[in-house]
C-alpha cells in the first residue's frame, strides 16, 4: 500500500464526525488536502495545507502529480466513483496509485429517506450546465428519479420540464444538504411548484405520474410526427423506424446526420443509448435552428447540430461509425465523400425521393453492394364523407457496410 500516495476520501456534510478512522488518519497524516471550498470547511482544522480545485478539474491533476510520492488527500462528495472526480483523476493518475475510500452518496441518503430501491430508480446527473432536458427522455408514468442537482433553481427548471410535458400531477421531493445539520426534505408536485430558497446542495426526488396530455418517449424507433416541431422537412415515423432499424445503434458509436432537417433521425439515435453521439450538418439556418429545438425539448442536447452543406462540410469532422443521407446527394460527391470517411465496418444509409438521387444510389450500390429497398407508406385520408388510401412519396433506400473489422 506504501506506492497509493493519493488518498480520495468521500466525505458528507456531517464531516470528519461521520468519517471512519481510516479515512481521518490518512487525512491527518497528508501533506496536502485538496478539495472544494464545503469539502476544505468540512475537514476542519489539518496539518497539512489546504487547495481549492482548480478550474478546470484536469488542472488540478497536475498539480496533485507534482506531489506525487507524498501524501495527498483529495476531499469529494459520497463516492467519487458515482458522478464524482475519481473519475477524472484516474484519467491521468493510474488507480494503483490510490486508496479510494467511499462515503455514502447524497444519492444513497436521498434513496433511504425515501425509502426507494436504487436498483429500481432511475439515477440521473444534472450536477452540470445544460443537462436539464436530459430528464426528458426518462419520463414515463409510474417510473422514480433521482437526479443531482447542478443548483437551487434546478428543481424548479425540472418541474417546468415536467409541466410541459403532460407530466405535471407528478410528486417531487427537494432533499437539501443530507446528511448534515441542515438537511431539509420538502415535498410538492409539478404543477404546484413553489419552493424558494432551494439549496445548492439537493437531490430531487420524481415519482412520475402521467397527466391527461402526457407524451411520453417511447423506446422503440418511430416517434409520433407531431413531436418534432418541422416545415416539411421531416422524415415521417414509418420511414424512420425503418431508417433507425438499418443505422443499427449500438453504444457509444458517432453518427453523421447529413441533412438534418427537424433532426428526427438524429434525435431518435441519440435517444437509442446515453453513449450515442451524433454531428449533424444542415445548410438551412432556420432547419438547424429547429432541429436544436426539437433535441432540446427531447431530452438529447448534445446533439452537435453544424451549419454547413455537404460535401464540404465534413472537412475536418472526426470519422464516423455511421452515416445517414438524407438529403440530396450532390450527384454522388457527398455519398463518395461519407465512404470514404466511414470507419472500416462501418454502416451508411441513405434515403432518395428522387429520381436523380436514385441514379447516385444504384451508382454506390454497384461501386460498394449492399441492398436497395423501395419503401411505400399509404394512410387513409378523407375524401369528401368516404375514406381512400392516400400514398406518400416512394422512399429509395440504399444500406451498406465499409469491408473491414470494426474499430
Amino acid at each position: 500500500m506504501s506506492s497509493r500516495w493519493l488518498s480520495i476520501v468521500g466525505i458528507g456534510e456531517d464531516g470528519r464526525a461521520g468519517l471512519g478512522a481510516a479515512a481521518n488518519t490518512l487525512i491527518d497524516a497528508a501533506g496536502l488536502i485538496i478539495g472544494g471550498e464545503r469539502h476544505l470547511e468540512l475537514a476542519g482544522e489539518t496539518r497539512g495545507k489546504k487547495m481549492r480545485w482548480l478550474t478546470p478539474l484536469e488542472a488540478t491533476s497536475k498539480e496533485i502529480l507534482a506531489h506525487r510520492g507524498s501524501p495527498v488527500v483529495v476531499l469529494v462528495s459520497g463516492d467519487p466513483f458515482h458522478f464524482g472526480a475519481g473519475v477524472t483523476l484516474a484519467r491521468s493518475i493510474p488507480i494503483d496509485e490510490m486508496l479510494v475510500v467511499p462515503a455514502p452518496s447524497s444519492l444513497s441518503l436521498a434513496a433511504a429517506r425515501l425509502g426507494w430501491a436504487l436498483q429500481e430508480t432511475t439515477i440521473l446527473g444534472l450536477n452540470m450546465r445544460g443537462l436539464t432536458p436530459v430528464l426528458r427522455r426518462h419520463v414515463h408514468h409510474g417510473r422514480k428519479i433521482l437526479a443531482l442537482a447542478l443548483n437551487g433553481e434546478t428543481p424548479k427548471h425540472v418541474a417546468g420540464l415536467l409541466t410541459a410535458a403532460g407530466y405535471g400531477p407528478s410528486k417531487i421531493v427537494v432533499m437539501e444538504a443530507l446528511g448534515g445539520p441542515r438537511e431539509n426534505i420538502r415535498h410538492t408536485t409539478a404543477e404546484a411548484f413553489a419552493l424558494s430558497n432551494v439549496d445548492p446542495l439537493n437531490v430531487i426526488g420524481i415519482d412520475v405520474l402521467a397527466g391527461p396530455q402526457a407524451s411520453p418517449i417511447p423506446y422503440a424507433a418511430g416517434l409520433p410526427d407531431s413531436y418534432f416541431e418541422n416545415d416539411g422537412q421531416l422524415t415521417k415515423r414509418e420511414v424512420r423506424a425503418v431508417t433507425l432499424s438499418s443505422l443499427q445503434p449500438c453504444p457509444g458509436e458517432l453518427l453523421w446526420d447529413i441533412g438534418v432537417g427537424s433532426g428526427s433521425i438524429g434525435i431518435e439515435w441519440l435517444l437509442a443509448h446515453p453513449s450515442n453521439r451524433a454531428i449533424g450538418l444542415e445548410r438551412d439556418e432556420a432547419r438547424a435552428a429547429r432541429a436544436v429545438r426539437n433535441a432540446l425539448s427531447l431530452g438529447v442536447p448534445h446533439f452537435d447540430i453544424r451549419r454547413g452543406a455537404a460535401p464540404e462540410g465534413l472537412d475536418g469532422l472526426p470519422p464516423p461509425d455511421v452515416v445517414f443521407i438524407g438529403c440530396g446527394t450532390a450527384g454522388g460527391k457527398t455519398i463518395e465523400a461519407c465512404w470514404s470517411a466511414l470507419k472500416p465496418g462501418g454502416r451508411i444509409v441513405v434515403n432518395s425521393v428522387t429520381l436523380e438521387s436514385e441514379l447516385a444510389l444504384l451508382a454506390a450500390y454497384h461501386a460498394h453492394g449492399g441492398t436497395l429497398t423501395r419503401l411505400g407508406i399509404e394512410r387513409a385520408e378523407p375524401v369528401g364523407r368516404r375514406m381512400v388510401w392516400r400514398p406518400a412519396l416512394p422512399v429509395v433506400q440504399w444500406v451498406a457496410r465499409k469491408p473491414g473489422a470494426a474499430a
